[in-house]
């Protein structure tokens, strides 16, 4: 499985932004997806996750509100949009798939593949 983000860049504070993750396997409607971020200096944090079906989606507290996911299993697509931003959620966003979970997850240790993460800078 491969994954490729798209959609970072330079946005100003209050602004928003797309991000894109683009899965290379045939089989996407069966995997759990997330969106995670590491800002420098920071561990990776979890944003946010949504399941197979989009049946349930959860989020970090930091972002519930203002980045809604959502996924399009017929293009293998997954989408974190980011509204309200603010400069702390300046990171490296990367989206990840779980093959084997029962239901969304915030534990990044669950997710077997990983995308590159497009930087997102949010200017004062």
């Amino acid at each position: 499985v491969q994954l490729l983000e798209s959609g970072g860049g330079l946005v100003q504070d209050g602004g928003s932004l797309r991000l894109s993750c683009a899965a290379s396997v045939r089989t996407f409607s069966r995997y759990i997806m997330g969106w995670f971020r590491q800002a420098p200096g920071k561990e990776r944090e979890f944003v946010g996750s949504i399941t197979r079906c989009a049946s349930s989606i959860g989020y970090a507290d930091s972002v519930k509100g203002r980045f809604p996911i959502s996924r399009d299993n017929a293009k293998n697509m997954v989408y974190l949009q980011m509204n309200s931003l603010k400069p702390e959620d300046t990171a490296v966003y990367y989206c990840a798939a779980d093959r084997d979970g029962y239901s969304w997850s915030y534990r990044s240790d669950e997710y077997e593949y990983w995308g590159q993460g497009p930087q997102v800078t949010v200017s004062s």
